[in-house]
């Protein structure tokens, strides 16, 4: 009988929770566990929650009544919350049930191997302290068994924490303050991750194109070690065998010349942002504290088009936010026409608490805000197959991730345009997971399109390539022939 001990831990929300379930699950594997197959053979679970909307919140709670069943199924089993629930309630997470052992925030990660051995001793314990320092990201290296969920591609942290403070959103008091981690860090991991076969990266970051940005402003980006984020993307475009960078979430304030610039520039730079707007309508985004009126993002739009002609944007949407109007709606509406958004996530608006949009009154209704959340839906399917459509006949360099939702044997991956791309391996061996392979895209679907394995392999960097980039010496980019 084996003595290893397993975990399992289960993720909501977004990327940056889906990076810390894989920074958790590092520790373990460096902590001498072992990823479990399913909860039956887990002695460790722990659920890394999601709090924009309160749907994710109440599924948590779902979830943890029936765990308990769980737990006293096998003794010596170790239940754990983590994420942003868990940094907005703490306590009242043990107080409610008294069978889960202990909850974490964000900032506290490297404490969970520390938690789990309290709680074989029969110790509870939160940790919800805010970490000010540079520390959270001092995490080891992937350990030789931790996998990726996707071979090839990988997320990479550059800064944590929000200071915009926007009415609807909880993520400043979950997340905590802005803080930007040393751009020599940065490119060391993805050194390392280029080494170990990952050919893309995806920077982090509540608002990632802030990156550095109080450092600069204040006059010590050298002693912090952090630099403005074009350049960082120039560091990262320079090392070798990392052929695509994206970011994640940029807010539309904190796009320079320079950033817009990167995106015509750099070879490894994906020709896709998503650049959320939520709402087309000004006296909306006023009550949303998102800091620009719709015309701005429109004309930031076609400053990254004038770069990039080939960019595809993507957004995120709230409606029925408290006061909006059918006209505000409508506004909304026109502004993703305008744009011609590639794809968008739409949410009817949900209050959060510490939010001050919680407390504006002049509420839209359920039914109203599920009727203009179907338009929108129904707007953007036909934007989403339109631009699918036209896409067909281009061969585009496609990064598997492995077997495709559509099943029949077809086999899945991402372009540069980050679509997805559904294709069928016509002889063994087909391109394995993490490989870059060239297809011919033959046939678009409402929320994919359809490719052709090609005979030779992409060379990996964007199909319509900018001018191409090369290590220097000085860990910078200079311009070579493409």
């Amino acid at each position: 009988m084996s003595l290893t001990r397993h975990f399992l831990i289960r993720t909501y929300g977004c990327q940056m929770n889906v990076h810390d379930s894989e920074k958790v699950a590092n520790l373990l594997h460096h902590d001498g566990y072992a990823s479990a197959s399913s909860e039956n053979d887990a002695d460790v679970l722990i659920i890394n929650t999601c709090s924009i909307r309160e749907k994710a919140e109440h599924r948590l709670y779902s979830d943890l009544g029936l765990l308990r069943a769980w737990k006293e199924e096998r003794s010596g089993r170790v239940l754990g919350v983590a994420g942003c629930v868990a940094q907005q309630e703490g306590d009242a997470i043990l107080r409610r049930f008294p069978f889960v052992d202990f909850a974490f925030g964000p900032h506290n990660l490297r404490l969970v191997p520390e938690m789990i051995g309290a709680a074989q001793q029969g110790q509870r314990s939160v940790r919800t302290d805010e970490a000010a320092d540079l520390a959270r990201f001092d995490l080891p290296e992937r350990h030789p068994a931790f996998e990726g969920q996707t071979p090839g591609r990988a997320y990479l942290t550059v800064m944590e924490g929000c200071d915009m403070f926007c009415s609807f959103c909880v993520v400043p008091n979950t997340r905590g303050r802005e803080i930007s981690r040393p751009a020599e860090g940065i490119v060391a991991e993805a050194i390392s991750l280029a080494g170990r076969g990952v050919r893309e990266v995806t920077l982090l970051g509540q608002t990632v194109n802030a990156y550095g940005r109080h450092d600069l402003r204040r006059g010590r980006a050298e002693i912090a070690g952090t630099v403005a984020f074009a350049e960082l993307l120039g560091r990262l475009d320079a090392i070798e065998g990392i052929e695509r960078v994206r970011y994640t979430s940029p807010h539309p304030i904190f796009y320079d010349e320079a950033l817009i610039a990167a995106h015509g520039k750099l070879a490894s730079l994906c020709p896709h942002v998503h650049l959320p707007v939520q709402s087309g309508s000004d006296a909306v985004l006023e009550r949303m504290r998102r800091r620009y009126r719709a015309d701005d993002y429109r004309a930031l739009v076609e400053r990254l088009r004038a770069a990039r002609p080939d960019l595809a944007i993507t957004t995120d949407l709230i409606v029925g936010f408290p006061g909006e109007t059918e006209e505000d709606f409508r506004r909304t509406l026109a502004l993703v026409r305008d744009v011609g958004f590639v794809d968008s996530f739409s949410f009817k608006y949900s209050p959060r608490p510490h939010t001050s949009a919680a407390e504006l009154e002049d509420v839209v209704s359920p039914a109203e805000a599920q009727a203009r959340l179907e338009e929108i839906q129904t707007l953007q399917r036909g934007l989403t197959l339109d631009y699918h459509r036209s896409r067909v006949g281009q061969t585009v360099p496609v990064l598997v991730e492995g077997g495709s939702r559509r099943g029949a044997g077809q086999v899945s991956g991402r372009d540069p345009h980050h679509r997805v791309v559904n294709f069928s391996v016509p002889r063994e061996p087909g391109p394995r997971p993490g490989a870059l392979a060239s297809l011919r895209i033959v046939e678009a679907t409402p929320h994919s399109l359809i490719g052709e394995l090609q005979d030779s392999t992409s060379p990996g960097r964007a199909a319509v390539k900018p001018e191409r980039r090369r290590a220097d010496g000085t860990g910078r980019s200079a311009a070579v022939e493409g």
